[in-house]
Parts: structure tokens; C-alpha cells; sequence
């Protein structure tokens, strides 16, 4: 073969190896499914021992937001354990926490009211309880501690936004068919970006205090969201409402549009401010 033609076919060669090269796909790196681990946890104030749970995917590499979840009036039960595990399935470290102490738990309405009515009237305390949560959270070995958030249901849908007019340092709390009528109500010291979700019906959250909670918002600049879905009723996120109700003769109601509309809101608050 003459020395051109020799060339010829060697770059052609080279060319085709190249280009070969070119179009193979890299390897992606092995992304690990998601693995919630679930962990009860004990831990005090200084008068009161405490019994929560701490969610967190363990696959999921680096530290990561921590938030807190307040339990309905009820008390710490599966209910908020299971809110915590889908927390964490987003990618978050998520505390169940306890705000009754003991892991204490009502079976009636009667002792509910008066565990949360105990709790609300002693705010050194239920912050006391609240911060040990905090504290406890921050120390997780997955958590990033500058980046906190909290949520609550009806009973601890109150304590979280209590917390947060308190001045509690975090970015974000969420309320879902909670009181907004306050211990503290919205005032300069409220650092967080605050979303309620509640009922149009729930007879439990009266019009005017509605109009008290957006209001005195309003008069700090607060960035906040107050959704109100119509022909919803309390305890909307709880798919134990409908028997409750009907048990003890309440206007309680699940409700799967609002869960899941609820629920896409607060993801959306969490991605906005992580």
C-alpha cells in the first residue's frame, strides 16, 4: 500500500475510534433507593421527660433541613409518626415530638382538652418542651442545624405558630387545621415564612379570628399563606377524622383533595425557603 493511502486509512481509523468514544454513554453514579429509618427517641425539659421519633433516609447522603412535627390534641401517636416518615421520604430529618410528656396519649375529647389546655397555659413549659425537640434535632447526625422548619396539627398547629410569634429560630412553620386565635399572636419577632391550611367549615376557627390572625400579619409584613378550602371540615389530614367524629359526635372529616392539596403546599413552602 503506497505511504498516502496508508495515511488515509489511519486517520480514517483514528476518526472512527473517536468518534466511538464520543457516543458511549457514561456509567451514572448508583443512586440508592430511599430508606426511611425510624427511631424513638427520649429526651427532657427540665421537669418533664419526653418520648419522641425521629425519622430520617438513611441512603441519602450529607446533612440535611430538620422539622419538627406537633401532634394533634390526641397526642404523640402513629398518626405524627407516620407524617415524620414521609418527611423524610422528601429528603428530610423529621422529630415526632411530644408536648404532653411521656408519650402521653388521650382516648376522649374530654382529656384531650384538657391535656392541650394544660399545655397552652403554660407557655415557659410547652416552649421549654418545644426547644428540648429542637435541640435534640439539631444534634442529629444528618441534620444541617442552620436550616429548621416545624408543622403541626390542630393542637400542635397552635404550638408551632406560638412558637414562631415567640421568636423561635425557624425558617419555616406549618399549620394545618389549626386555631389561629394565639398565646402570642403574630408580632415583629416572628422570623419564620408561615402557611395555614385550614377548613372553610370548621366550626372550630371562627371567621373573626381568622380576620385577627391575617390581620395582625399583615401589620408586620409577614410573609405567610392562609388557605381555606371550601366544604372542608376539621381534622381534614387525618384519615381516622371520619370514625372521631362520628364516635364522639364532632364535626370532624377527612378530607383527600385537602390532604393532598395540603400537602403539595407545604412542599412547596420547604422548597422555597431550603
Amino acid at each position: 500500500m503506497k505511504p498516502f493511502a496508508t495515511s488515509i486509512v489511519f486517520v480514517a481509523l483514528v476518526l472512527i475510534a473517536s468518534c466511538k468514544q464520543k457516543t458511549e454513554p457514561k456509567s451514572e453514579p448508583e443512586t440508592l433507593a430511599v430508606k426511611v429509618k425510624g427511631v424513638e427517641v427520649s429526651y427532657a425539659s427540665d421537669s418533664t421527660n419526653l418520648k419522641g421519633y425521629i425519622a430520617y433516609d438513611e441512603n441519602l447522603e450529607g446533612k440535611r433541613p430538620g422539622i419538627l412535627i406537633v401532634h394533634e390534641w390526641w397526642g404523640h401517636n402513629e398518626y405524627v409518626r407516620e407524617r415524620a416518615d414521609m418527611l423524610a421520604e422528601l429528603g428530610y430529618t423529621a422529630i415526632a415530638v411530644d408536648m404532653y410528656g411521656d408519650g402521653k396519649q388521650a382516648d376522649h375529647p374530654d382529656d384531650a382538652g384538657k391535656f392541650a389546655m394544660s399545655v397552652m397555659q403554660n407557655l415557659p413549659e410547652a416552649t421549654a418542651r418545644f426547644n428540648a425537640a429542637v435541640e435534640l434535632l439539631k444534634q442529629h447526625e444528618s441534620v444541617d442545624a442552620e436550616k429548621m422548619a416545624a408543622i403541626g396539627y390542630c393542637f400542635g398547629g397552635s404550638v408551632v405558630l406560638t412558637m414562631a410569634n415567640s421568636g423561635a429560630d425557624l425558617d419555616a412553620v406549618a399549620a394545618f387545621h389549626s386555631g389561629v386565635t394565639l398565646p402570642v399572636m403574630p408580632n415583629k419577632d416572628l422570623k419564620a415564612h408561615v402557611l395555614v391550611c385550614n377548613g372553610a367549615d370548621d366550626p372550630f376557627i371562627s371567621p373573626e379570628s381568622i380576620t385577627a390572625f391575617t390581620s395582625a400579619m399583615d401589620s408586620i409584613g409577614a410573609t405567610y399563606e392562609y388557605i381555606s378550602y371550601p366544604g372542608v371540615k376539621h381534622s381534614f389530614t387525618s384519615k381516622a377524622a371520619d370514625a372521631n367524629g362520628e364516635k364522639f359526635q364532632l364535626p370532624l372529616a377527612y378530607d383527600a383533595e385537602a390532604d393532598q392539596k395540603s400537602w403539595a403546599s407545604l412542599q412547596q413552602l420547604l422548597n422555597e425557603v431550603f
